[in-house]
């Protein structure tokens, strides 16, 4: 009753590629984590002219936190989900 054909098997991918694409993957949230923790203390040093005085605190504080949570914990929640063998 069902007319659709199965979906073609995935091809095989050499694993070196892989690993380099995960840790490329890795390795930008790291970089744009501690790149958003450099614009939060900026923001409350007040360096901006868009944001100034109580705001720029917590606007800072605020990217800051985001920064760290990007930094420290998306790699190894990435990690976990590396680790795990995809679905058969």
């Amino acid at each position: 009753m069902n007319d659709i054909p199965p979906p073609p098997p995935p091809p095989s991918q050499d694993p070196d590629k892989v690993a380099r694409q995960r840790h490329f993957a890795i390795g930008i949230f790291r970089l744009s984590g501690a790149f958003i923790v450099m614009f939060g203390f900026l923001a409350i040093m007040q360096r901006f002219s868009w944001v100034q005085g109580d705001k720029a605190k917590a606007f800072g504080a605020i990217m800051v936190v985001t920064g760290l949570f990007q930094f420290i914990v998306v790699p190894r929640l990435l990690l976990a989900l590396f680790r795990q063998r995809p679905p058969q």
